[in-house]
């Protein structure tokens, strides 16, 4: 497996688990609904298990212990050293598409503010990575009448002007 194929649930679970050793229970709790991450993505326990399957298949997590007190034994992993340069490599990469802001840009800005880190790096390059769609978006030849063109514009100004709004709140930081 490549870094290229873990899945957004992967790279959720991948960040959680960067913070500290812990097992599938604690970490779906930390991306249900009710959570900070949850807000912006939300990841069912199976999911959280099966993502943890496949992290540990490839490389970025291992199992370390198994927690036995006071219930169900649970498996305790933890992310390695690879699984933690996959997550910076992640959390630094801008996303392709303005679709991509609402989950998988918000994750990563939650991640990387559950970790302490300035998000102000990855706005930039997320700013300079759609420049070019966002302009192409806002040319006054494209067709206003055409109601998809219409939503592809007006979520492009909502993108820019949201992206603008972080520099600036992350830009003195």
């Amino acid at each position: 497996m490549t870094e290229s194929q873990l899945s957004v649930t992967e790279h959720a679970v991948l960040g959680i688990l960067a913070e500290a050793p812990n097992h599938g229970f604690a970490i779906s709790k930390q991306l249900d609904a009710e959570s900070d991450v949850g807000r912006v993505f939300t990841v069912p326990r199976s999911l959280v298990y099966r993502a943890l399957d496949r992290l540990v298949d490839a490389g970025h997590a291992e199992q370390v212990t198994i927690e036995k007190a006071g219930g169900p034994r649970r498996m305790v992993h933890a992310a390695t050293a690879e699984g933690r340069r996959e997550l910076r490599h992640w959390l630094a990469e801008p996303v392709d598409h303005v679709r991509d802001l609402r989950i998988e840009f918000l994750l990563k800005l939650s991640l990387l503010q559950r970790a302490g880190l300035s998000p102000i790096s990855l706005i930039r390059s997320q700013r300079a990575a759609l420049d070019e769609t966002l302009d192409a978006l806002d040319d006054p030849a494209n067709d206003t009448r055409d109601h998809v063109e219409l939503w592809r514009r007006s979520n492009a100004a909502a993108a820019a002007a949201y992206l603008a709004s972080l520099e600036r709140a992350y830009g003195g930081r």
